[in-house]
Parts: structure tokens; sequence; C-alpha cells
């Protein structure tokens, strides 16, 4: 990465004379040793294993749970709370991405880089919240959101959205493999990225397999608590470590100093750092700001987050995660990028390549320059917790879609019904479409007698070979439902083993982390808007869905590559030209809005002469989707006042559950477009007055980034740790309550 000095003042060229003295080697040579990074990455791994086993612990002896539940793999009980929600959306949002190239864009266009990486893919969190609350209110039995899109729109769209869904959850792994594996290379003594990627993978499968979703939860609140402290380490050093003499920076005033002797890009206002006024830094925030609406919205695994939370607590968990996130790429990458420009003035040199830069490796170079191995080993620590976590999130969203959208749908089906209104256990009519003399009268396994019966001589029997399910209602499913869990394990296993060899090929053909990030919203884009409309839209049809989808992503591609041709060498040199900031632009903002229109237009067509009141029926069709062992009424019951919620053909209006979540839908609308609005609207037009930052401007912005860290983690440290300890000792006596009774 190219330096140069702007002489403009005397301390400049002060800077600029005494650095001939001091150069040093560029780049970052390893020093942590093998057996060190092993040792940390088994750390790492035996801790997550046992948080993961004191989850299936509590779950086990406190909530009573069925082993055969295999929807409790996946929404953790259906009824977590907001903090550990908030502190889930946090560590499942920090990618490596979030680390590594944050403090990228932070070193090449300064503050605008930071602000814009924060602000950019902050706002898909907030807006989300939305498509949380609607999802609960109008198909409260979904596990995934392609099931609302078979209920809708049936079979073929179902597919199409399965391969948008599993594409992205596998890009997302990839590409977290990808950071994480190229940190450990550079910074490890002879390891390789294949080593690497394999012993990250069998720490992912390793928790995921033992505790499901809920150990994500667990492990979430972990990863997430440890990112922060190591996070204010660095920024303590960076902007506060006074009393160290040998460090280069340690206060605002240093970093001032040589930041405003560097020469930024031309395109920033007076060639400085310390401005927002930025046209590279705002082309890469609109590319972030629209290319991350796929990585949330075609991402399996925040529909998860909003399925095991209910909706009031799913929208403040968003909403919360949201605000905590932000400190994370906002603080950490000002100290850390920020800390690389004013390494590279205090040198007079640039200490990384292009292509070191684009790997991610800013941070860890201003890491070993502060701290030296201790730094190195703190920024290897963040960036396992970051991975872990979030490809744990990952897995158990592409197992979910295997089980609930393919095998079960597709494969080996428990019952061929012919509509979601038909019952799974007895195949009769249940609700509205019921004829009365044949009607639905199945229960929930919940006031079943006979599933008591067998719940109970299966526990006490100490045999590998259990008794059999004796339960005519129930029974058989429940022997289903035994395989399907059974399957999700190995379906953990073979989706963490299939991330390992793409991650090597995504290294092979040197596909950059900064190139991966900025493509997939090409690649998924189009989807966004379907599937939004999904949740709102009554006339949305078939056909606009798939040809909006599938032609926002042609019409994507040739945008993308027409733009990337233009420049010098064309397609021939490809990962320079595809991966220029415009072509990036052209092509993500082609993504989301000829998927959109394409939507909307065939959709209008196809259902022109659409009747209103049919409208209610689409909703009624969404709220059929449901599990027959413990239907979504008995979650809702208390709320809503219900009697008899145990019947699977007896739930309330959509109106009902509406009236009784409209403070929940209020909250996440308003919440979520004032705080987008702010963020992306009225804090940078603010900051276009400044123009280029003063000293005392400049110590106001680190303050800032200081205070929000603070907070944040002060936030997602107490926060779900009261929660979930409330939960777990509300629940307990409320079961010593009624064995005494």
């Amino acid at each position: 990465m190219p330096f140069s000095y702007m002489n403009h003042s005397s301390r400049c060229r002060e800077i600029q004379n005494a650095s001939w003295g001091i150069r040093t080697p560029v780049g970052i040579e390893p020093s942590i040793e093998m057996y060190e990074a092993i040792i940390i990455m088994l750390v790492t791994g035996f801790l997550a294993l046992m948080v993961a086993v004191l989850f299936t612990a509590i779950r086990k002896h406190v909530y009573k749970d069925q082993d055969d539940q295999v929807d409790t793999s996946f929404d953790a009980g259906g009824k977590v709370n907001a903090g550990l929600t908030a502190t889930t959306i946090v560590s499942q949002w920090t990618w490596a991405a979030t680390l590594l190239q944050s403090s990228t864009v932070a070193a090449k266009y300064g503050i605008s880089g930071s602000f814009w990486y924060a602000a950019g893919a902050t706002v898909q969190i907030m807006l989300f919240s939305m498509l949380a609350v609607q999802l609960k209110t109008r198909a409260p039995g979904a596990k995934t959101f392609l099931q609302v899109i078979k209920a809708r729109f049936g079979r073929r769209s179902h597919i199409v959205f399965c391969c948008y869904a599993l594409t992205t959850n596998i890009v997302v792994t990839a590409m977290l493999m990808l950071g994480g594996s190229a940190v450990i290379k550079a910074l490890v003594k002879v390891i390789s990225v294949e080593y690497a990627t394999t012993l990250v993978a069998a720490i992912i499968g390793g928790y995921t397999f033992i505790g499901g979703l809920g150990a994500t939860f667990y492990v979430s609140y972990f990863t997430t608590v440890m990112l922060y402290v190591i996070i204010l380490i660095f920024i303590f050093n960076v902007y506060e470590d006074y009393g160290d003499s040998s460090n280069v920076l340690g206060s605002a005033d240093k970093l001032f100093d040589f930041i405003s002797c560097a020469k930024g890009p031309d395109g920033n206002k007076g060639n400085s750092y310390l401005t927002l006024v930025s046209d590279q830094g705002l082309m890469f925030g609109l590319i972030n700001l629209v290319g991350n609406f796929g990585a949330v919205f075609v991402d399996q695994s925040y529909w998860q987050s909003a399925v095991a939370a209910k909706p009031k607590q799913g929208v403040i968990g968003f909403l919360l995660g949201g605000f905590a996130w932000f400190a994370i790429p906002f603080s950490f990458s000002t100290a850390m990028g920020l800390g690389y420009v004013a390494l590279c003035a205090e040198q007079g040199q640039g200490l990384l390549s292009d292509a070191e830069v684009n790997e991610g490796l800013v941070a860890p170079l201003v890491a070993h320059r502060l701290l030296g191995k201790t730094g190195e080993l703190l920024i290897l620590s963040m960036v396992l917790l970051a991975v872990t976590s979030t490809a744990s999130a990952e897995v158990m969203a592409v197992a979910s879609i295997i089980i609930y959208d393919m095998y079960a749908q597709y494969l080996k089906p428990y019952r061929l019904t012919t509509d979601t209104n038909s019952c799974i256990l007895c195949g009769r009519g249940r609700g509205r479409l019921a004829n009365p003399r044949d009607k639905c009268v199945c229960i929930s396994m919940t006031f079943c007698t006979s599933c008591h019966q067998d719940t109970k001589a299966r526990n006490e029997c100490l045999r590998a070979i259990k008794p059999d399910y004796r339960c005519p209602c129930h029974g058989s499913y429940r022997v289903y439902n035994d395989y399907l869990g059974h399957l999700t394990r190995w379906t953990v296993i073979w989706t963490t083993m299939a991330v390992i060899p793409f991650t090597i090929i995504l290294y092979t053909i040197q596909a950059s982390l900064g190139w991966v990030y900025l493509f997939m919203g090409i690649l998924n884009g189009s989807a966004v808007i379907p599937i939004t409309l999904t949740m709102f839209w009554e006339r949305l049809t078939c056909e606009g869905m798939i040809s909006g989808t599938i032609g926002g992503t042609i019409i994507a591609l040739c945008v993308w590559l027409g733009v990337a041709s233009t420049y010098e060498g064309g397609l021939s040199d490809w990962w320079n030209s595809t991966g220029q900031e415009l072509a990036m632009l052209s092509g993500n903002l082609a993504a989301i809005l000829a998927g959109g229109l394409i939507t909307v237009v065939v959709s209008l067509v196809r259902n022109i002469r659409f009747d209103p009141s049919t409208g209610v029926e689409i909703w009624e069709t969404t709220r059929d989707i449901d599990n027959p062992l413990s239907p979504w009424m008995e979650k809702y019951q208390r709320k809503l006042n219900l009697y008899g919620s145990h019947r699977l053909e007896n739930r309330p209006s959509l109106q009902e559950v509406q009236k009784a979540f409209k403070g929940a839908k209020n909250m996440a609308y308003f919440m979520s477009t004032i705080v987008s609005g702010c963020l992306v609207i009225l804090w940078p037009a603010a900051m276009v007055a400044t123009g280029v930052m003063s000293r005392t401007e400049f110590h106001g912005w680190v303050k800032l980034s200081e205070v929000w860290a603070f907070l944040s983690m002060f936030a997602m440290t107490v926060l779900p740790l009261v929660n979930e300890i409330w939960d777990v000792w509300a629940h307990y006596t409320a079961k010593q309550k009624v064995r005494i009774l």
C-alpha cells in the first residue's frame, strides 16, 4: 500500500525527517509457534464445548425438554430472551470480515471507511426487526423463512429460494473461514491454510453437534464478551497508553499528528484521512449498505434468531444488538485502521502491500507493532472467536434448511398432505376449512397422557434400546421426529466438513476477503425484496418471485462484468477489474433494484384482478405451518389468554395475534426507521459540514468510539446474564410450586 506525506506544516516535516532513521522491515513475520496456536484453538473449543454441555443440562433438568423434540435443536425452545438474542446478533454479525475488512477500509479511506462499514451494516439488522415481528405474527409455527415461501407459492419458488439460501450460508461460512485462515497463516509459523481450516472446522462442528442452536446462544454470549474485552485492550493501547514511552502511538494527540501528515486518497477532502467527505469511502458505504441486505435477509441464521424469541423479545434483541454491534467495526477499525496510517507515517513507508491489505492484515500488523507477540495472540483469539461463533450459526442454518425444507418436504416426508391445513398426524382437515363431521381432534403432546407414559418409560430405561412409543396419536410421528434428530447431527457434521474444501478452493484461486465480501450482494441481492414482500404483500405471485430473483441475478452479473471490462486489462485482469469499487457498486445496485422491480411488475401483471378479500386466506395458509407435538398456540396462550391451546385445530385469529403484538410491531417500525435514517442520512450530513477534523473534533470522535464500545460491552455482559438467570430461576421455581401442589 503506497504511502506519501503532505508537507504543509513544520510538524510534518519533522516527522518526515525523523522517519528516515527508524525504518524497519515491512510486512508481518509469523512469530506464534504452531503449538501455541493449537493450544488457543483447543482452549477455545473446550470452553465452547463446556458452554454447550451447560446449555444441554439446563434444558434437560430445568426446562425438561424432550430429547425427541428436533425443534429444540433449531429454536432453543422458542423463548429466548432479549438479552441473549441481542448478544447472538452481535456475535453472528461479527464476521472475520467485520474485524479485518473494517480495519482495511479505515486504513484506505480514513474515518469514512470505519463509519460507513459500521453504519452500512447496522441498518440491515435494524430493519430486519420488522421482518422478525411479521414472521412471528403471520407464520408463528415456521422454523425457516422458506417454509413460508412453500406455504404461499408452492414447490417451484421454494426450490429456487432453497438454492439461494444455501448458497448464502455456504459463501458466508467460507468467507469466515477464509479470513480466519489468512490471519492464522500470517501469524503462525509453519502452518498451512488447509490445516488451519480443518482445526477451526473441528471446533465449530464439535460444540454445534452437542448443543444445537441453543448452544450457539450461550457460546455467543461468551464470545461477544471476550471480543469486547480484547477490543477495549487495543483501543486503550492506541489512545490511552500515556505511560509507555515505547508505544509509538498511545494517545489521540500522537495519532492526530501522524495522520494529519499522511496524504490520503485523492477523493478525500483535502487528501485527509480525517474527513467523512470521501468519494471512495462513500462508494464503499453504498456497496456495503446495499450488499449486506442479502447477507442478512437471505441468511437463515437471522431468521432462526427471530424464530427462537417471542415477538417483543426478538424486536428488542435485534434493535439492541444493532446498537451494540455498531461499536465493533466503528471503534475497533477506527483505532486499528488509523493506527496503521499513523505507523506508516511514523516510518515513512507503507508497511503492507496492496495484496496484504486486501487480505485483511492491517489489524494483525498494528497489533504486532503495539503489543508484539501478545498482540498477535489477541488478534488470533479474536478472529477464532468470531469465526467459530458465526460459523456455528451458519452451520445450524444449513442444517435447518436441509431438515425442514428438503428432507421433510421432498426426500422423506412423514405424510404427503395436500395442503398445510391438513393435520400431519391424522390427515384430516383442521381449522376453518375442516368438515365438522370429519374434523381433526388431535391434541399436543403436552396434554397427552400416553405420551407422558412413553416419555417416563424411556427415561427410566437404562438399556441402549428404548421401549417403543405406544401412543396411538403421536407415537409414529415421534419415531419420525427421532429420526430427524439423528439426521440433524449428521447434517451438522457433513455441513461443517463441506466448508473445508470450499474455503481451500477460494484460497487457491486467490480470492481475497474484500472481493468475496463485496461480491456476495451481486450473488444474492436480487432475493432481498421478494423475500421481504413474502411477509407483507398479498399480491405477490410465484412467477414474480422466481423471475425477479433469477432475472435480477443475471442482470447484476452482466452489469458487474460490463463495468469491470472497461478497466485497463479488462476481464483478463480478473481480480483487479472485477474488484473495482464502481463495478461492485453497479452490480450490487442492479441486483437489488432489478430483482425488486421485476418481482413487483410481474406480480401486478399476473395478479391484475386480485380480490383483496382473498388476502385473509393467504395468511391463514402461513399460519397453518406448525409442529403437531408442540403447536405454536401453546407458546402464545398466556399473552393471548387462550383456552384449549393444546387442540391443534383451535387457534386465535390473525387479528387477535396482531393486536397482542402491536406494540412490538410499532417499536420495530419506528425505531428501525429512525435509527437507520440517523445513521445513513443525518449523521453523514452533519459531518459533511465539518469537513476535515480539527484536533478538538478528532478528540471528540475518539471519545465517542471509546464510550460506545464500553457501553456496548457493559450492556452485552450484564443484560443477557441477568435475563437468563432470571428466566432459569423463574422456570425452576414455577416447576417446584407445581410439584408441591
